[in-house]
């Protein structure tokens, strides 16, 4: 390979290599359909694992199926009250969905159940 070619190809990977830094800058802060739908997933699958690891908070929930959302949002609220370190612990569970809202300025919709 020639000195020519080798300059040219070092320029076009540059090209490629910063081009594609400055597309990922321009990409921020990463909310995108994709960049929520990831976040809400791992937010599942954590809120999965927590419920399946503590019984009585499974039970808890699954207790309100069939009731109204109203009866649903005040017996959580009383149920989180008098147990801080559960509410404390979903909290930090969901806290990825949060940061989401807050960094791509996305409202929390309202018919994201009881512990929305």
């Amino acid at each position: 390979m020639s000195f020519r070619n080798l300059i040219g190809a070092g320029i076009i990977a540059s090209t490629a290599l910063f081009g594609s830094a400055a597309t990922a800058v321009a990409d921020e802060p990463n909310c995108t359909a994709g960049d929520l739908t990831q976040v809400l997933s791992g937010v599942n699958a954590g809120m999965s694992v927590y419920l399946f690891t503590h019984p009585d908070v499974n039970a808890f929930f699954t207790g309100l199926k069939g009731k109204s959302r109203e009866d649903m949002r005040t017996e959580v609220a009383n149920y989180l009250q008098a147990n801080p370190d559960v509410r404390d612990q979903i909290k930090a569970v969901r806290q990825p969905a949060a940061d989401f809202r807050a960094r791509c300025d996305a409202p929390m919709p309202e018919d994201m159940g009881p512990m929305g």
